[in-house]
């Protein structure tokens, strides 16, 4: 090993067994002053790297802080199709939340890092696995949780997110009962909030629950519903 090498080793050595002898709350102190420091002197390291700043506010003890920083990261890697990373992130998030006392921003907060950890484990895990289906289960726990507190969901797509993710997972598993009556489920909430765009998916769901079930002829209408309600200019973004 070269001279330089072995000084770099042995001195990272050095500074890991240094802070390893250091007892809690001064290893807590310390990692307070460094996250200060991040935010006050390298804001551009806050704002483009909150995982950064997350990790020693976690250490520093500064639970909420590190929660809404973890999720801050993991809806940057979800924007960016780093699914992995946002599995990691928005996880790392709802722990910590889940250890908070209640509030109703936080459990607000909750569902939104919800719905983003559910799309994630439909990349990184696939949309029939049971790690998938359990995040839509929980995410539909939350929001009735919520509600019976006097605490609508702030989104009004959370509930469309739960009913086409559970849609999604029993299409995958092949269960076609259950994926017709999401479907329709679905498509009456759309009709009942008379959004377009939900209509839409929701006539491609019940044609998709159709056509696996060979009502092939009922299929082709739904789809023929779904492609003419479809704006290409209006609902681009959804196809990503």
């Amino acid at each position: 090993m070269p001279p330089h090498a072995t000084y770099l080793f042995k001195h990272g050595l050095i500074q890991d067994t240094a802070y390893g002898t250091l007892l809690r709350e001064p290893r807590r102190a310390l990692h307070v002053r460094i996250a200060e420091a991040i935010e006050e002197r390298f804001p551009e390291i806050a704002g483009s790297q909150p995982e950064t700043l997350a990790r020693h506010c976690t250490a520093a003890g500064l639970i909420e802080k590190a929660a809404c920083l973890w999720g801050k990261a993991g809806q940057r890697s979800l924007r960016s199709a780093a699914f992995p990373e946002a599995e990691r992130q928005l996880s790392r998030a709802l722990a910590q939340i889940a250890s908070l006392p209640g509030a109703p921003l936080l459990r607000r907060e909750q569902i939104r890092l919800q719905v983003g950890l559910s799309y994630a484990l439909m990349q990184t895990k696939g949309y029939g696995a049971s790690e998938t289906k359990a995040a839509f289960e929980q995410e539909r726990l939350l929001i009735q949780r919520a509600e019976a507190l006097g605490e609508p969901a702030e989104d009004s797509l959370a509930l469309f997110s739960i009913l086409y993710g559970v849609w999604v997972w029993n299409f995958a598993a092949f269960n076609s009962h259950a994926t017709l009556d999401l479907a329709r489920q679905f498509l009456t909430l759309a009709h009942e909030r008379d959004e377009t765009l939900q209509l839409a998916i929701g006539h491609r769901m019940i044609a998709g629950s159709l056509l696996v079930a060979g009502d092939i002829a009922k299929a082709r209408e739904h789809f023929d519903t779904a492609s003419a309600l479809y704006n290409p200019d209006e609902h681009r973004p959804l196809v990503a």
